[in-house]
């Protein structure tokens, strides 16, 4: 905690403190080691040491900034904000089949390493192909799949290829970590509602699962218009997906003003290719240097923004293993159109 004027006496300080009280009390001038003196002294102080314990521990559940999970989740509740729940991901894959083969609701496709995925409902096969809503088995990010992705039937149904491509299975998200929750809690007392301003929209949008940024536009398409734009970080493609995009504006829609038009969006991801030589180069630095980009990313891009040659070279800098580097490539500032944001793209290593 922040110095408030008081330090905690650590254990043996507080021994010493119960044996020179009984000392003086006794009207002695020192106690044997073994007297029950000392036994008294060093089993006080030890019960205060656990009191002076519990107390530290109820001063930093007091304050949100402070508090550890289930005190701050008291606090979230008195303030009206909830932990963001896991969402298990939904979404779309096609499977070769007979003409006609219906594939049940309940059927089960696995994906090698990861877990099921279960058929919402019966999907029959036009032209060859039919079209099966999925929904993961447990919540969670690991659950989305890219495009192209491939997944197994359990067991096979008959006129239908056991192997099933994803389309599009996005959504999941893991449960809100304390800190994401602290942020948005914290916002909420230092911002509070004003009756649909910008940094309401922005509040409402991050209450969303797997939503971790967002962006409000005032007159948007002309007065009376509100634009709303997001992210989802910690995912391969931080890009919201069209039902995400859906689900937003479902959202929105319950919470907005009346008189406002909300045009919910997602932006445009401009992947940023980058060159660099590094030194030393390793695997485990290249590692390190992509995953502080991505973090650096994740903090300073913003649609129509502007990344700075500087930031991005002190982000390379942060990296564990990096003693010294070169960014060949950019080699100027990057701009960000309106509604496009920077996102990582091929980073090409140079010996």
């Amino acid at each position: 905690m922040a110095d408030t004027g008081f330090t905690r006496p650590t254990l043996p300080e507080l021994i010493e403190q119960v044996r020179a009280d009984l000392l003086a009390r006794l009207g002695l001038d020192a106690l044997l080691r073994r007297a029950d003196g000392e036994v008294q002294a060093r089993v006080q102080a030890a019960a205060l040491h656990s009191l002076y314990g519990f107390i530290d521990y109820l001063a930093r559940q007091a304050l949100p900034d402070t508090a550890d999970t289930d005190w701050l989740d008291r606090h979230a509740g008195l303030w009206g904000v909830q932990r963001k729940a896991a969402a298990a991901a939904t979404g779309t894959v096609t499977v070769s089949a007979t003409t006609g083969v219906t594939i049940p609701a309940g059927t089960v496709l696995q994906r090698a390493g990861l877990g099921d995925y279960t058929v919402a409902t019966d999907a029959t096969a036009a032209a060859g192909v039919a079209t099966v809503t999925v929904t993961a088995a447990a919540p969670g990010q690991a659950y989305n799949l890219p495009a192209g992705a491939r997944l197994t039937l359990v067991s096979p149904v008959a006129g239908a290829q056991p192997t099933a491509i994803v389309a599009d299975v996005s959504g999941g998200a893991d449960i809100e970590a304390d800190d994401d929750l602290r942020d948005r809690l914290l916002a909420r007392i230092q911002a509070p509602p004003h009756g649909g301003n910008a940094a309401n929209y922005e509040a409402w949008a991050l209450q969303v699962p797997g939503v971790t940024r967002a962006w409000v536009y005032r007159h948007h398409m002309g007065p009376g218009t509100v634009g709303l734009t997001f992210a989802c970080d910690g995912r391969a493609d931080i890009i919201p997906t069209e039902a995400e995009v859906a689900a937003m504006n479902a959202h929105i829609d319950t919470l907005r003003p009346v008189t406002a038009s909300v045009v919910v969006f997602a932006p445009v991801a401009t992947p940023l290719a980058l060159t660099i030589r590094l030194n030393p180069d390793s695997a485990a630095a290249r590692a390190a240097v992509t995953a502080e980009l991505r973090d650096f990313l994740a903090r300073e891009a913003v649609p129509g923004g502007t990344l700075y040659l500087s930031r991005l070279r002190e982000a390379i800098s942060q990296a564990a293993g990096e003693y010294r580097h070169e960014l060949v490539a950019p080699a100027a500032d990057v701009v960000s159109p309106a509604g496009r944001i920077a996102s990582l793209g091929v980073i090409t290593w140079l010996a």
